[in-house]
C-alpha cells in the first residue's frame, strides 16, 4: 500500500463547548471523507480533524505495510523527516497494532514500550500519547494506527479515547473504500490488458482459411482464459502442398500463450524452405527446447496435404485427438504418434513417413484435449468416443456445420461460460 505520513500542528481550539466542537469535527470528517478518493487528502483530513477535535499538538496516521510487517508514514511538515517506519514489534504504535487496543500513555519516557528515536532525531518532546488501531470494517484486518501527541492541560481523558475510536473507524472506512476502488481499477486495467493480449494472440492465428479445390476447412478456437496455449495454423509448404498444424502447450494462460507465439514464429520460418512434416517437427523440437522450462512440453501435429493426389503425410509429436474418418467404411483411424511431445527426448516410433489417402467425403479431425477431457457436473468426461460418434452423425454436413455441432455439444456438456481448458478443433473435409 502506498501512502504519505500526515502530521498536523493544530490551530486555535474552537470556541464554545469542547465536546460539542469535537462532535462537530467528527461530523464534518464523515461528510468530507464520504466523497474523497485521494489517499493524501484522506490522511490530511483525518489528522487535521482529529487534532482539532481532541486539542492536541500532533496527529499521525500510520499505515501498515503488510509485505514488510511495518507501520509507516511520511512527514510533510517541519520535522524534516522524509519517512517514519517502525516494525510491528517497535514502539507504542507497534504495540497497538499487535494488540489492536486503544492505549493511553501519560508519561512516554517512563514506558518501556516507547521508542524515543523520533524525538531524538527531531528535538520534538512527546509529553503524552493516545493511540488507536485502525481496523477494517470489512474483514477486521488492521489497516493502520492513529496516534495523537501532547494533549494540552490535564492530558487525554475518557472522552478523547471515545473520540479517537470514532475517528479511527471513519479513517478505516475511507482507507478501505479507497483500497477497493484501487483494486477495482487495477482489475479493470488487467482485464483490458488481457483482452489486448487475446486480440494480439488471435492475430497469430490465420485470418482466413485456405481455399483448396475440392476441400472444406473449418476451425473452432476457445481459450480457457483470455489467452491460450492452443495453436492451429495452415501454411503453404515449399513443395506446393498445404500444411496444417495443431499444437497444445502444457498448461494454459499467459505463460502457455507466450510459448505458443514462439513456436508459431519458428514454424513460419521453417516452412519457407521445408516441406517434410517429420523434418519440420524435428527442427521445431530442437529450436523450442530452450524455451521450455519446469517440465513444460508441447504436443504437436504437422500434416501435409496434396490436394491433387489426396495423399496426406504427417508427423505427430504426441498429439491427440487426431483422426481420419473413412466415410466409405464409417470407421476412424488415429494419426498415431511418431515421436514424443516437444520437450521430451526424441524416441523413434518405427513409422517411416506415415501417410493416408483421403477419399470422397473423408475427414481429418484434429483437436486439442480440451475438446474431449471436459467433464459434466457428475464428473463424466466427454471423451474420444463421444467425439467420434458426433462427427460420424454429422459427416454428411459441411465442415463448418460439423465444427459447430462439436463446439455446441462440448459447451453444453461442461455447462460453463468458459471451458476448464483451452479447446481447439480443426476439420478438413474432402468434398464428395
Amino acid at each position: 500500500m502506498t501512502t504519505a505520513l500526515t502530521e498536523h500542528a493544530h490551530p486555535l481550539v474552537a470556541l464554545g463547548d469542547p465536546r460539542t466542537a469535537a462532535l462537530s469535527h467528527l461530523l464534518d470528517l464523515a461528510l468530507r471523507l464520504a466523497t474523497e478518493h485521494d489517499l493524501d487528502r484522506i490522511l490530511h483530513i483525518v489528522t487535521n480533524s482529529v487534532c482539532d477535535a481532541v486539542d492536541c499538538e500532533r496527529a499521525s496516521l500510520f499505515v501498515i505495510d503488510e509485505a514488510r510487517s511495518e507501520l509507516y508514514t511520511r512527514v510533510v511538515t517541519e520535522l524534516e523527516i522524509n519517512e517514519i517506519r517502525q516494525g510491528l514489534e517497535q514502539g507504542i504504535t507497534g504495540w497497538v497494532a499487535r494488540h489492536q487496543q486503544v492505549v493511553h500513555v501519560p508519561q512516554p519516557y517512563a514506558d518501556e514500550r516507547w521508542d524515543s528515536s523520533v524525538d531524538r532525531r527531531t528535538g520534538f518532546v512527546t509529553r503524552n500519547i493516545l493511540c488507536a488501531p485502525v481496523i477494517s470494517n470489512i474483514d477486521e484486518r488492521l489497516v493502520g494506527v492513529l496516534q495523537l501527541l501532547n494533549k494540552a492541560d490535564a492530558g487525554f481523558g475518557h472522552f478523547d479515547e471515545q473520540l479517537i475510536r470514532a475517528f479511527a473507524a471513519h479513517a478505516a472506512t475511507a482507507l478501505e473504500r479507497r483500497r477497493l476502488q484501487e483494486e477495482a481499477r487495477h482489475a479493470h486495467e488487467l482485464e483490458h490488458a488481457m483482452e489486448m493480449g487475446r486480440r494480439i494472440q488471435r492475430g497469430f492465428l490465420p485470418d482466413t482459411l485456405p481455399n483448396i479445390a475440392g476441400y472444406e476447412v473449418a476451425t473452432w478456437w476457445q481459450p480457457a482464459e483470455f489467452v491460450s496455449g492452443d495453436y492451429y495454423d495452415w501454411l503453404p509448404l515449399a513443395d506446393g502442398r498445404v500444411g496444417f498444424v495443431i499444437g497444445d502447450v502444457s498448461g494454459h494462460g499467459l505463460g502457455a500463450s507466450l510459448i505458443m507465439a514462439s513456436l508459431r514464429a519458428m514454424l513460419h520460418v521453417l516452412t519457407k524452405t521445408l516441406a517434410d512434416p517429420d523434418r519440420i517437427v524435428e527442427l521445431l523440437a530442437e529450436s523450442i527446447a530452450p524455451d521450455l522450462k519446469e517440465s513444460q512440453f508441447i504436443s504437436f501435429l504437422c500434416v501435409a496435404l496434396d490436394p491433387a493426389s489426396h495423399q496426406v503425410h504427417f508427423a505427430n509429436a504426441g498429439h491427440a485427438p487426431a483422426l481420419h474418418l473413412d466415410t466409405a467404411t464409417a470407421s476412424f483411424r488415429r494419426l498415431d504418434a511418431t515421436r514424443l511431445p516437444l520437450g521430451f527426448p526424441k524416441v523413434l516410433s518405427g513409422q517411416t513417413r506415415p501417410q493416408l489417402m483421403l477419399g470422397p467425403g473423408d475427414l481429418l479431425v484434429l483437436g486439442t484435449d480440451g475438446c474431449i477431457e471436459v467433464r459434466d457436473a457428475s464428473g463424466t468426461m466427454f471423451g474420444n468416443e463421444r467425439l467420434q460418434q458426433l462427427v460420424l452423425a454429422h459427416r454428411n454436413e459441411s465442415a463448418n456445420e460439423i465444427v459447430a455441432a462439436v463446439r455446441d455439444a462440448v459447451q453444453q456438456f461442461h455447462g460453463r461460460p468458459l471451458p476448464p481448458d483451452d479447446s481447439t478443433l480443426l476439420i478438413v473435409k474432402r468434398r464428395e
